[in-house]
């Protein structure tokens, strides 16, 4: 639906109710005939749709200005003046051209009969609806702002997760060449079946370097395949332990984690047939540890930064969970969390399309929050307004009470929708009958 026809929508729907309100206040209902009534209805229209259009293209100016940060009261300030100066000339235009042009009364007669009450009630109508207007305009803009800040820190959270998973690439390969090429040297037989193995292993690699998680069995296989690499080189000098499959299958680490700290362990400790390196894995609790005997080298070459900090990161941007780390005198152990529900970083790029149907129904909730929130911010701005007009007009004949009990009714059959989960028409209804009607139709094609 075009922004045009909304507008032309919206005004009609306020021309109507203040036609309601403005027949009710003077009894039109009850002493004109239909055809007064419906002239006066379309007299309603043509002032609703004058003032309306004229008062949203004097909003839509000031939307497109460029306001300081922190000068929303001068905006509200600017925006009730000018909406009070346009629909008192608005009012005025159109009583001087229906007194002239459909009446017949002379410009002068009705200028010297003009008083200012004939224009308090067009005045009340439009400071109420813009009154209106500015509370959902600027809670609009406090989402948007809220949810520009979060795009923003999803995004860089999700370029600088991107950035470090891109480190492990040139990372993995450049050691792995590195001990190739010690191999080549030391044992030309086990460097040809070592870049068989490297073929297989950095096949891995690539394939989960675009994964926020994996499976703990995708990389305890992966870190088995890893020291089967490393045993090639060192052979009896690194003793391995660790478990067939994880407790939990569904329990998930940041990919190549093992695989940093194994290399961590063989890079920092001397690795001998005399001094061999014992390393386990092991799961405890809802961690997954790393240990290995400490001997630490007595000279260390310069670390990358890749292996532990990366790790220590690219878990710092997934969950509040921290890696702990145990240094003792004969022991070294990193214990990574192992995580049990799906975590996403939220990309900016993300379609529709790609949304889950979780996400999807929480996004549906969350526009039926609002809208029920905007229902109940309108419905005590405009029934006390009403309840104002219908006391200093007529008290004798109570009519706010339609509004207010109809209106009211809604307002609750909404606000059960919203907050009711269960029920005939609670929020998992729909979900409820659609799966329904696919079980049917499915059942009926078996």
């Amino acid at each position: 639906m075009s922004k045009l026809l909304k507008n032309i929508i919206l005004t009609f729907v306020i021309g109507s109710v203040v036609f309601v309100i403005g027949s009710l206040i003077s009894g039109a209902f009850y002493t004109n005939s239909t055809n007064k009534i419906f002239i006066d209805f379309v007299f309603y229209q043509l002032y609703a749709f004058v003032l309306g259009f004229s008062n949203i293209y004097f909003f839509g100016y000031l939307d497109r200005l460029n306001w300081k940060q922190g000068a929303w009261k001068k905006r509200i300030a600017i925006g009730i003046v000018g909406a009070v100066l346009i629909t008192l000339v608005g009012l005025f235009v159109l009583r001087a051209s229906t007194a002239t042009l459909y009446y017949g009364v002379d410009f002068k007669a009705f200028i010297s009969g003009e008083k200012l009450k004939y224009y308090q009630f067009g005045l009340w109508i439009t400071l109420t609806i813009v009154a209106v207007f500015h509370v959902i305009y600027y809670y609009n803009k406090y989402q948007q702002n809220k949810l520009k800040e979060q795009k923003v820190i999803a995004g860089t959270a999700s370029a600088k997760f991107d950035a470090l998973k891109n480190q492990l690439d040139p990372h993995f390969l450049f050691n792995s060449l590195n001990v190739l090429t010690s191999l080549i040297e030391e044992n030309p037989k086990n460097a040809q079946k070592f870049t068989a193995g490297l073929s297989k292993v950095y096949r891995y690699v690539l394939e989960q370097k675009n994964k926020e998680l994996v499976t703990v069995n995708e990389e305890l296989q992966f870190a088995k395949t890893y020291m089967s690499l490393l045993k090639m080189r060192f052979e009896d000098s690194i003793v391995f332990h660790m478990p067939e499959q994880a407790t939990n299958p569904e329990s998930k680490v940041v990919p190549l984690s093992l695989q940093l700290l194994l290399e961590n362990a063989v890079k920092h400790n001397m690795v001998t047939p005399n001094k061999p390196l014992h390393i386990t894995i092991f799961e405890d609790g809802n961690n997954l540890v790393v240990e290995n005997n400490f001997q630490p080298k007595q000279i260390v070459k310069k670390s990358s930064g890749v292996g532990l900090n990366n790790i220590n990161q690219r878990y710092n941007l997934l969950t509040h969970r921290k890696i702990n780390i145990t240094k003792e005198a004969n022991r070294f152990a990193v214990a990574i969390p192992m995580l049990t529900k799906q975590i996403s970083i939220m990309r900016t790029h993300t379609s529709q399309s790609q949304l889950d149907d979780s996400y999807v129904r929480a996004r549906k909730h969350v526009e039926e929050l609002k809208g029920f929130y905007y229902s109940l911010a309108s419905y005590f701005v405009v029934i006390p307004f009403l309840i104002f007009v219908n006391y200093k007009s007529y008290w004798g004949f109570q009519w706010f009470w339609f509004p207010m009990f109809g209106w009211g009714i809604g307002l609750v059959i909404q606000a059960f929708r919203v907050f009711v989960d269960d029920g005939a028409f609670g929020r998992n209804w729909e979900k409820r009958k659609i799966e329904q009607f696919m079980k049917e139709e499915k059942n009926q094609w078996n």
